[in-house]
């Protein structure tokens, strides 16, 4: 089921990474489509949002809105244990992002003083990924960070099923995360539809959520126009680097996990250790065959399925470190030894008993992460994406007046005279 990819006899860091596949470009297609889509929500609001959601998810829908009566309503349409352990993770995450070290103070220095304002947006918005799976989780990760930034109004987008609904236990997840405006809308129009706003859905400030290469491309597109967190959330990746310490039908697990979620992602399998890749792949093989998410699993393997094998750890961190996955998994004998070669990676998941399905769910750090090589520059979601940082300047004369020929050189240098005076007219008097 896995490709394997024999790097053996090469030690050499930039020889190994010249090796590797390359990540999948996005297509000129998706990218012509997605800015139709845009350009067609710009002109024509509901109504083009309207026209999309029956072209791509096969269903009219005159009133996209969900009425608050049926968000509130859903945790009584779930299971009991399915709702505590919605609230169990959410309070969870909430706990984990509240979790941060106070603010610096100001900054003083020879009469000068630059403090700062830390301000949330007014309005943000969250995509949770559906067709092919529901995504309360998703909800919970976005809502969170959010919730302690402290934005007032968050608007969720949700993709309708073909009877027009959103599940229950995503309505539910908005109800847990006290969310009361949630539209069934999906793909790229979810995206420009918050981003430009329409008649009925006010623009937000900020877009989050992970979703499908349509969803990420969107994101791009609309980044002129609505604050979009640097990192690329688009179809799932993980990097399992095993030595054969951990039991080899887990991995296999670990592995076939995220490409559970559907195509265009990666699951890759680094090995240094003779048999392991052929045992992984085995037992991947026979997951597939039974898991009811096979067809999805298959798809993401035949494009994005490897397993790697190399001649060491050194040279399995250089490997991961190249792909810079979603998820990056240590499944050998003494992790915490292989972290300070971590450099790039979404999340990092140490040793046998902290699988990626942990981060994914309840663990409390988010699991709205880079994917597509992002994590090069970019960090998991976190209170911070929604919030903006003035900075606020005071100073005395003295604080002027002794930077007072460093502004009007550069200035002056610059061809900006009035930006001189600015300074010299007040210390002159």
């Amino acid at each position: 089921m896995l490709k394997t990819l024999d790097l053996r006899g090469i030690q050499d860091a930039t020889e190994l990474v010249r090796r590797l596949p390359r990540p999948h470009s996005t297509d000129n297609d998706v990218l012509v489509l997605v800015r139709e889509v845009v350009e067609g929500v710009r002109r024509g609001g509901d109504s083009a949002v309207r026209g999309y959601t029956l072209q791509f998810d096969g269903v009219d829908l005159p009133v996209t809105r969900v009425d608050p009566p049926e968000i509130k309503a859903a945790k009584n349409s779930i299971a009991p244990e399915l709702y505590s352990s919605l609230q169990r993770a959410y309070d969870r995450i909430l706990a984990y992002h509240s979790y941060e070290p106070p603010s610096l103070p100001a900054f003083r220095s020879d009469g000068l003083e630059v403090a700062e304002l830390v301000r949330p947006v007014d309005r943000a918005g969250i995509y949770a990924p559906g067709g092919r799976a529901a995504y309360p989780s998703t909800v919970l990760m976005c809502a969170a960070p959010a919730r302690v930034a402290g934005v007032p109004e968050l608007v969720l987008c949700v993709p309708p099923k073909k009877d027009g609904t959103v599940p229950q236990v995503v309505l539910a997840a908005a109800e847990i995360a006290g969310i009361e405006e949630v539209y069934k809308i999906g793909g790229a129009q979810a995206i420009a539809a918050m981003a430009l706003g329409t008649e009925s859905l006010g623009k937000v400030d900020v877009i989050v959520g992970p979703g499908n290469k349509y969803v990420a491309e969107a994101k791009r597109v609309v980044s002129q126009w609505v604050g979009i967190p640097s990192s690329f959330a688009g179809p799932s990746e993980v990097v399992v680097v095993a030595d054969g310490t951990v039991d080899l039908e887990a991995v296999a697990l670990d592995v076939v996990v995220q490409a559970e979620h559907g195509p265009d992602g990666l699951a890759w399998l680094i090995t240094w250790v003779d048999g392991v890749a052929d045992e992984v792949s085995s037992f991947v093989g026979r997951t597939v065959a039974s898991s009811p998410r096979g067809e999805e699993i298959r798809t993401t393997l035949d494009t994005g399925g490897y397993a790697v094998v190399v001649d060491g750890p050194t040279e399995a961190m250089a490997v991961a470190n190249a792909v810079a996955p979603e998820h990056l998994e240590l499944c050998v004998e003494n992790p915490e030894s292989l972290l300070s070669m971590v450099q790039n990676a979404g999340a990092v998941f140490l040793g046998a008993y902290a699988p990626a399905s942990l981060g994914d769910y309840a663990a409390g750090p988010n699991h709205v992460l880079p994917t597509n090589g992002s994590a090069r520059f970019a960090s998991a979601l976190r209170p911070d994406d929604f919030r903006k940082h003035i900075h606020v300047v005071s100073a005395d004369r003295n604080g002027l007046c002794n930077l007072a020929n460093v502004v009007i050189t550069i200035a002056e240098a610059e061809g900006l005279p009035a930006h001189a005076e600015a300074v010299r007219l007040r210390c002159m008097k």
